[in-house]
């Protein structure tokens, strides 16, 4: 039995990186204590991904961290969110 109500999924977190960031491992070693996994985009290796990335966040820092389609920002907003205690129902699917 599941907490996840019947037809609801979690959202697919996708998290823009680069190799030399620290707030990208501070994201991925939270998200990694919270029991999520993420799909990661390395901007570093990819230039075309970048550029999705600033079209999609309108930011060109990373990390940039989205849940389903909604855009949480970088580690700052992310924390922020937890505290303010909205980012666990995102991530267990609630709309924003």
């Amino acid at each position: 039995m599941t907490d996840t109500p019947q037809g609801a999924s979690a959202p697919v977190i996708t998290l823009y990186s680069s190799a030399i960031c620290p707030y990208c491992m501070a994201a991925k070693n939270f998200l990694k204590s919270k029991g999520q996994t993420w799909n990661e985009v390395r901007i570093d290796l990819d230039p075309a991904e970048r550029e999705k990335m600033i079209a999609k966040a309108n930011r060109t820092s990373v990390p940039q961290i989205f849940i389903g389609d909604v855009h949480v920002g970088g580690y700052d907003d992310m924390i922020a969110l937890h505290r303010a205690g909205k980012l666990e129902p995102l991530l267990a699917g609630a709309s924003a």
